[in-house]
């Protein structure tokens, strides 16, 4: 089938290119434009506890509110409030609130500090637009009002909450982007150049994914509209170094391949449609490794992650299509000598590889290597099981010094760590009956005696008398783990003291992050393996075998505890974090499987290829490595490169991903495909492929040719419809 696609391609380059431009365009022209959601509670389906509260709160106190941002007023000589600052403060409040801005519904009064240097405004937006561009131009709109209200005062104000947050996270997500595209950009570029020594192949890589990333955005937001799912500003940067990170690699598996059939005597022409049909299996296998990975998400119960499942899955979808059509059509249209200009290097095998040795080591010494590689994976694999996780997802996505970040820190220390958040402990009566103020009472009396309860306000109540709202202040940052702890206790305690007839629900910010933490445990359990099943069919299916799958994936599952072990090191313990983006496993988990058993199947089709030419399992190893290691090596090199390219955004979630990332491709690349996988193939031997014959070829197709620096080249080759292609 693979040779079929390239023999068309190659012999119809204009019109495949074409249709693509085509394509592209109508694809972008039709796409609607989406709108980023950030607001936590957004994450969740209705089923969690904390989502049901809130909606109880919105029907039984419509005129209560949790604030969506906060004004935190201070002196600008950082002494304390005096009694003038304090009336100013309160009346800076009501002209804020006489200011209509669009969305803000009012500004009220809050507490000052134990200290009495901060004052608080609390300001109420429409409850809809919670997470919404809306509440970020308000956000905007109070910030420039602050500023002019406060222009020649003694008093200075900074705007948090999560309105201020979303529009921080816009700027910061803006150039966290335009920062990651330029490093994928340049490290994609030096990489290619080093490679290949040549400009062209360098610059048109870029210039064939910049087409197929426009394509696939605009599908992304046809697909997201269509399914009505969340959109998130954090999914554009990661898709960025998707789509260029992949496609690069794809890239490379066509084009060493060319330049191998190229060296070995072939036209042009050809060499592209052998090179199509010879790693087109691997690709799609490899690409199809990935979308199953990615379309796994969509199982996931956090809308954040079940909209970046499809989203990247169409990416790599759209990716492995260019990389079957679009760029071999355009590659075939340049003459190999203009192409890899002014290098000549690509008309002659080298003499001498350190892939060579490699494979050399690992036909005499496979225990040696499996065991010294595997023992490196392992050792790190160890420092994961001191894993935690930290979920405070709005200052892990932006920098600490912007003004959201600025004010959460500054109340955090000024309030009660839980102050600015508290917890809310509602009781509903489920027939509408008028709840028992007395129980009410000794719900609040057990509230108190809650670990990590800092304090617990008197029970209001609504105007039907039906339910009643307890706030409950905690000791402990509102999105720590102590927190969420404290929840837990406090939910435990909340559903037994509820009389018959009556219901407790726990909500509040701890809650949200409690049921987030509840649902990401879910998909440990689900998604997890259901990507790893699929992926170990891919495989099955690919190579006819049912063991290889087995050692396959349990390899990559070793290189992902052995990166997890490598990021608890680094933030953990070397700079000290409290702990690791609550998220940050689960993309871990499907970058270093997926991308890992990309690699994986590479080396391990490669091997096949030349069991299937006679040569004995520790032969094939030492050939595999000598022939695909440099392509292995080349896209991993690249791939963790601009992976390691989204360090460059300035926010905690990036530079976690993007370390936790590039180091598992790195372990993926330079370890499990390198070392450890085709040891583990050249000690099981013929069994790997049982029970069928996947390593055995046909009569006739084991003789070797020597031609150009000793380069071997197979009858295969150069038959293409043989049956050992097949």
């Amino acid at each position: 089938m693979f040779h079929r696609i390239g023999r068309t391609v190659v012999r119809h380059p204009i019109w495949t290119i074409v249709a693509w431009i085509v394509a592209a365009v109508v694809i972008v022209m039709t796409a609607p434009t989406l709108a980023s959601n950030s607001d936590e509670s957004s994450f969740l389906p209705k089923s969690y506890e904390s989502i049901q509260a809130m909606e109880l709160q919105q029907k039984a106190f419509p005129t209560a509110f949790t604030p969506a941002a906060e004004v935190l007023y201070q002196r600008t000589d950082g002494l304390a409030l005096t009694p003038a600052d304090k009336t100013a403060v309160l009346q800076l409040n009501k002209d804020l609130a006489a200011k209509k801005v669009d969305q803000v519904q009012g500004v009220f009064p809050g507490p000052f500090s134990a200290d009495g240097k901060y004052g608080l405004g609390l300001v109420k937006m429409d409850d809809k637009s919670a997470g919404q561009p809306k509440q970020a131009d308000a956000a905007k709109a109070l910030r420039d009002d602050l500023q002019q209200l406060t222009k020649g005062t003694d008093l200075n104000a900074k705007l948090g909450g999560s309105a201020a947050q979303v529009l921080d996270q816009q700027d910061a997500s803006q150039r966290g982007q335009a920062l990651i595209g330029v490093g994928t950009f340049v490290i994609i570029i030096l990489a290619m150049l080093i490679i290949f020594r040549a400009p062209l192949m360098a610059i048109l890589p870029l210039v064939l994914i910049g087409i197929v990333a426009t394509a696939a955005n605009g599908l992304i937001a046809d697909i997201t509209k269509l399914l009505g799912l969340q959109s998130n500003s954090s999914v554009s940067g990661i898709l960025i170094v998707v789509l260029f990170g992949v496609g690069t690699d794809y890239i490379l598996f066509l084009m060493f391949r060319y330049r191998e059939r190229l060296r070995a005597g072939e036209d042009a022409k050809e060499a592209m449609i052998t090179a199509v049909g010879r790693v087109g299996e691997a690709i799609a296998s490899a690409a199809g490794a990935v979308i199953i990975a990615f379309l796994a998400l969509s199982l996931s119960s956090v809308s954040f992650l079940k909209q970046m499942g499809p989203a990247l899955g169409i990416a790599v979808g759209v990716t492995l299509i260019a990389g079957l059509t679009l760029i071999p059509a355009v590659f075939s249209l340049i003459p190999p000598k203009a192409l890899f200009w002014p290098s000549k290097k690509w008309q002659v095998e080298p003499q001498s590889s350190k892939f060579a040795s490699v494979g050399r080591l690992v036909q005499r010494r496979p225990a040696m290597v499996a065991l010294v590689s595997g023992l490196l994976m392992v050792a790190l694999a160890l420092v994961a099981t001191s894993y935690k996780a930290s979920f405070d997802f709005a200052s892990g996505s932006m920098p600490k010094t912007k003004e959201s970040m600025v004010v959460q820190d500054t109340m955090t220390r000024a309030f009660s760590a839980g102050a600015a958040q508290p917890t809310q402990v509602y009781l509903t009566s489920d027939s509408g009956t008028v709840l028992d103020k007395s129980a009410v009472s000794g719900l609040e009396d057990k509230l108190k005696t809650v670990p990590g309860v800092a304090q617990v306000a008197p029970a209001r109540f609504n105007a039907a008398g039906n339910t009643a709202d307890i706030s409950v202040v905690l000791t402990n940052d509102p999105q720590s783990s102590q927190a969420m702890n404290t929840v837990d206790s406090i939910r435990t305690v909340a559903h037994a003291a509820a009389p018959a007839g009556d219901k407790a629900l726990v909500g509040g910010v701890s809650a949200i992050y409690k049921d987030i933490n509840k649902a990401i445990n879910h998909d440990y359990l689900v998604v997890f393996p259901t990507a790893g099943l699929l992926i170990m069919l891919i495989l099955g299916l690919m190579l006819r075998s049912v063991v290889a799958p087995w050692y396959l994936m349990a390899s990559v599952g070793l290189g992902f505890a052995a990166t997890l072990g490598a990021t608890v090191l680094v933030f953990q313990h070397m700079q000290n974090q409290s702990g690791l983006m609550f998220m940050l496993p689960v993309f871990m988990y499907l970058f270093v499987v997926a991308i890992g058993t990309d690699y994986n199947i590479l080396m391990i089709a490669r091997l096949r290829e030349e069991a299937r030419e006679g040569r004995n399992p520790r032969e094939a190893a030492a050939q595999a490595l000598r022939h695909a290691g440099p392509t292995v090596a080349a896209a991993g090199a690249i791939l963790a490169g601009t992976f390691a390219s989204m360090m460059l955004a300035g926010n905690t979630l990036f530079a976690e991903m993007g370390f936790s990332i590039s180091f598992g491709i790195v372990i993926a690349a330079f370890v499990m495909a390198m070392f450890f996988t085709p040891s583990l193939t050249a000690l099981i031997g013929h069994a790997a492929w049982w029970p069928g014959h996947a390593d055995r070829g046909h009569s006739g197709h084991g003789e070797s040719k020597v031609v150009a620096g000793n380069f071997p080249v197979r009858d295969s080759d150069a038959e293409v419809d043989s049956p050992s292609r097949r």
